[in-house]
């Protein structure tokens, strides 16, 4: 070859992973994928265990990964994923407020952010400006922070939620959900005494009284970022 540039950097396929705990979602987005003749899904997963098994498994170019899924939260999937595989990219695909989360992706080591009420086109252009090194935000998005970086301040008015940890903001989505203590305890493999004192820092946090006013903020919380 006479051609400078290795044959891996042209004509490469590119793997995609999607983690998504809803199987028509999946498969919507394989779909979309699947008419790129250079873009292949090479594994699906519904929960943050089977993602990991499959990343070390089938060593994927991009995991495309939703914020809620069966086990816990995709944001504690991005950073262990990072964690054990440093190369993989991350791309964000999820219901949830952009303005909110954004943030908190990149923060995990995401490098892209794409909301669910986008149409297909944005998936395909997604993928293709992660693989190409460029973070990935909505153009109103990407003002915001770099405005927030210019200025090094963070916006005023922010709600008081922007104050919890990852962490706590999944355990305070879930008890929005209806998640008793033991059940999230359950669900995240922490013990009932860890999940209690996570709740007494979210109340602290928040100027919340009691248990009653813990249940109605997560409840309001949980309706207002699924537009509800």
């Amino acid at each position: 070859m006479n051609d400078t540039q290795s044959s891996d950097d042209r004509g490469k396929t590119i793997r995609v992973l999607l983690v998504d705990d809803h199987p028509i979602v999946r498969q919507g987005v394989k779909m979309i994928i699947t008419q790129e003749p250079d873009i292949v899904v090479c594994g699906e997963a519904e929960s943050a265990a089977d993602a990991m098994a499959l990343i070390r498994k089938s060593a994927p170019d991009v995991a495309i990964v939703d914020l809620t899924l069966k086990d816990g939260s995709g944001l504690e999937l991005i950073k262990d994923a990072k964690a054990h595989c440093p190369k993989l990219i991350v791309l964000v695909l999820s219901m949830r407020d952009e303005a909110f989360y954004a943030h908190r992706v990149l923060k995990a080591g995401a490098r892209g952010y794409i909301t669910k009420e986008e149409g297909p086109d944005r998936i395909i252009e997604g993928i293709r400006a992660v693989i190409d090194g460029r973070v990935y935000l909505s153009e109103n998005m990407a003002s915001k922070m770099i405005g927030a970086y210019v200025v090094g301040m963070p916006e005023t008015g922010a709600p008081l939620e922007h104050t919890l940890t990852d962490r706590e903001l999944e355990i305070f989505e879930l008890i929005g959900g209806g998640l008793t203590t033991r059940d999230i305890a359950d669900k995240l493999h922490r013990s009932i005494k860890t999940i209690e004192s996570h709740r007494e820092h979210i109340k602290a946090k928040l100027g919340l009284n009691n248990a009653n006013e813990l249940l109605q903020r997560a409840v309001q919380w949980v309706q207002s970022i699924k537009g509800e």
